[in-house]
C-alpha cells in the first residue's frame, strides 16, 4: 500500500477496482462505490461554487446516516478540514467548538430524537463570525442550501479543481476531545494518520472486499471515523450504518445484514449478551471486531467468542493516537485479550516511563508513551497544550498508565489522573473494575476516588446490574475482599440505576466523581 495515499485516493482506487459493490447501507438508502464517489465529487463541485476550499474548516453535526459519509468524501477531496460533532452537545460546547475551529461551513439536521438541532445550531452560530454557509440534511429551511439541492446541481464529477494535498502534512479532520481539565481540544488528524490507522487495522482483523461492518460507534467519533468507516473502504468492503445505537436493533441488524465484522465498546456487547431475546439470533455470519474503550472483562470476552460467535480483539488508542495504536492477536487466549491490550501495530512504537523518567523495567507501572504513523499533528490553535504531551521527536505521552509484560503485550491499568491514594497507598481503579465485572450480577462498574481529610481519599465503587439480579453494596463489597488487599477493598459502593454517558457511549468518569463529591459526605475521620 503507497505510504503517499489520501483519502480521496483510498475511495478513488475502490470506485476504480469494484464500482458497483455495495458501500454503504443506512436503513434508508444504499451506495454502491460508484455512487458514493459520483455524489461526493457532485457536493465537492457544489461547495467549490460556495466559496470552500483547501484548508476551510467545515463542521457535521449528523446522526450516523449515508450523507455522512459523502459529505466526509467531498470535504476531503477539496483539501478542506472535517469538523465533526455530537447532536447532543450543549450550546455553549458547539459555540467553542465552531468558532474556535474557524469553520465556514455547517451540515446538520432540522430535529432529531426530539432536538430541534437548527434553533441550537443558530444560537451557536451567534458566536461565531466565521460561519457562512448552513447546509441542511433530510430537511429544508428557508435561505439555507439544501444538501440534496447541491447533490443534484453538479453532475459532472470533474467541475473542480482537484487539491493538491500531502498526506503527512494536510489535515483531514479535527476532532474535539475533552481533556482532563474539562476543555475540550481539537485534535489534528492527517491523511496519512487516518488511511495508514485504517489500512493497518484491516490488516490485522484479515479483512477482504466481502466483510460487513456495522457501524454503531458514532461516525463523528474516531473510533467510527478510521478503524470501522475507513477500514471498510480501505479494503472495498461494505459497511451498515446505526442511525442510533440500540442493542436490539444491532442484533437484527447483524443478523439480517449478515454482519461479519462489529466494532464496539464493552457495554455495548455487555447490553446485547443480556438481552433476553438474545439467543434467538442468528450470528453465524459474524466474524470479528474490535473492542476499545474501557477494560473488558475476562468474562465477557468469553461470553463473546462462545455466545457470539466472534473472534474478538481488544485494542488500545485515543483520538490522538487516531484510535488504534495496540490490538491482541486471534492468536491470543481469553485472559491476555482481557488483561492486555496486545502488542503495537506495525509502525508504531511504545515506551512506559518511570516517574524519574526513566524506561520502566518490565511490569514496572509508568506512563505509556507512544510514536508512529497514527499519532496526531497537534492541538489546533493551541500550541503550548501540544508541546506538553507531543515532543520534537514524535513522542506523545498519553496520560495513561501501564506496563508492558515479558511478551510484549501492553496492559493499561488507568489514567493518572484516575489514580487513588489512600494513605499512603496507591490504587489503580481498573483493577478493581476488573474483579467486580467477574461477578455474574454486574453489568458495569465504575471506581473513581473521593476526597477525605484523614487519609487524602477513599475508594467508592458505582455499580450498575444486569436486569432481572438483585444484590446489595454489602454483597458486592464482600465479594471483593477475599480477592485484593484489604486497603483495595471499595470504601463505598452505590448501587446505580443509570450511569452518565458520553456522546460515544463511555461512562462519563470525571463528571461522575464530581457528582458524588457534591453528595456523598466523606468523613471517616
Amino acid at each position: 500500500m503507497s505510504r503517499e495515499q489520501n483519502v480521496t485516493e483510498l475511495l478513488k482506487s475502490v470506485y476504480i477496482n469494484c464500482p458497483e459493490h455495495e458501500a454503504s447501507y443506512d436503513g434508508n438508502t444504499r451506495l454502491s462505490y460508484r455512487e458514493l464517489w459520483e455524489q461526493s465529487q457532485s457536493l465537492a463541485a457544489a461547495l467549490t461554487d460556495l466559496g470552500i476550499q483547501k484548508g476551510d474548516r467545515v463542521a457535521v453535526c449528523l446522526p450516523n446516516w449515508n450523507e455522512y459519509i459523502v459529505i466526509y468524501m467531498a470535504i476531503a477531496h477539496l483539501g478542506a478540514i472535517v469538523v465533526p460533532f455530537y447532536h447532543g452537545l450543549s450550546k455553549e460546547e458547539i459555540s467553542h467548538i465552531v468558532k474556535h475551529s474557524g469553520a465556514k461551513a455547517l451540515f446538520f439536521t432540522g430535529e432529531f430524537n426530539g432536538v430541534d438541532l437548527s434553533k441550537r445550531l443558530m444560537l451557536a452560530w451567534k458566536d461565531a463570525p466565521t460561519l457562512e454557509l448552513f447546509i441542511t440534511v433530510r430537511c429544508e429551511i428557508s435561505g439555507w442550501h439544501c444538501y440534496h439541492e447541491l447533490i443534484q446541481s453538479k453532475t459532472a464529477i470533474n467541475e473542480f479543481p482537484k487539491a493538491s494535498i500531502e498526506p503527512d502534512e494536510d489535515i483531514f479532520v479535527i476532532l474535539y476531545t475533552q481533556h482532563s481539565t474539562g476543555t475540550l481540544n481539537g485534535v489534528m488528524l492527517t491523511h496519512s494518520n487516518v488511511v495508514h490507522t485504517a489500512q493497518n487495522s484491516a490488516i490485522k482483523l484479515s479483512c477482504t472486499a466481502n466483510d460487513v461492518f456495522l457501524v454503531a460507534v458514532p461516525a463523528f467519533h474516531v473510533f467510527g471515523i478510521v478503524p470501522t468507516i475507513l477500514s471498510t473502504i480501505a479494503i472495498g468492503a461494505r459497511m451498515v450504518l446505526m442511525e442510533e445505537y440500540k442493542p436490539k436493533a444491532a442484533l437484527e441488524l447483524m443478523e439480517s445484514e449478515q454482519v461479519t465484522i462489529k466494532n464496539g465498546y464493552p457495554t455495548m456487547f455487555i447490553s446485547e449478551l443480556s438481552l433476553y431475546e438474545f439467543p434467538n439470533y442468528d450470528l453465524a455470519s459474524l466474524r470479528t471486531g474490535i473492542i476499545t474503550g474501557a477494560a473488558c472483562p475476562v468474562e465477557v470476552v468469553k461470553q463473546i467468542r462462545s455466545q457470539m460467535g466472534c473472534e474478538i480483539v481488544v485494542a488500545y488508542g485515543m483520538s490522538e493516537t487516531s484510535q488504534i495504536l495496540t490490538m491482541t492477536s486471534f492468536t491470543d487466549d481469553d485472559i491476555t485479550r482481557a488483561e492486555t491490550v496486545g502488542k503495537p501495530l506495525p509502525g508504531a512504537e511504545i515506551s512506559i516511563l518511570n516517574s524519574s523518567g526513566d524506561e520502566a523495567l518490565p511490569g514496572e507501572v509508568g506512563e505509556i508513551n507512544c510514536r508512529g504513523f497514527g499519532v496526531m499533528k497537534g492541538y489546533y490553535e493551541m500550541l503550548e497544550d501540544t508541546r506538553q504531551v507531543l515532543g520534537e521527536d514524535g513522542w506523545f505521552a498519553t496520560g495513561d498508565l501501564g506496563t508492558i509484560d515479558h511478551q510484549g503485550n501492553l496492559r493499561v491499568v488507568g489514567r493518572k489522573v484516575e489514580v487513588i491514594y489512600k494513605g499512603g497507598f496507591i490504587i489503580y481503579p481498573r483493577e478493581i473494575e476488573e474483579i467486580l465485572y467477574s461477578n455474574p450480577a454486574v453489568l458495569e462498574v465504575v471506581i473513581v476516588g473521593l476526597p477525605d481529610t484523614a487519609i487524602g481519599e477513599i475508594s467508592c465503587a458505582c455499580v450498575k446490574l444486569k436486569p432481572n439480579y438483585i444484590v446489595d453494596a454489602k454483597s458486592l463489597i464482600d465479594y471483593v475482599k477475599p480477592r485484593v488487599a484489604d486497603y483495595k477493598v471499595p470504601d463505598k459502593l452505590i448501587i446505580m440505576k443509570e450511569f452518565p454517558m458520553t456522546a460515544s457511549g463511555k461512562i462519563r468518569k470525571m463528571f461522575l466523581q464530581n457528582q458524588l463529591r457534591n453528595v456523598i459526605a466523606v468523613d471517616l475521620g
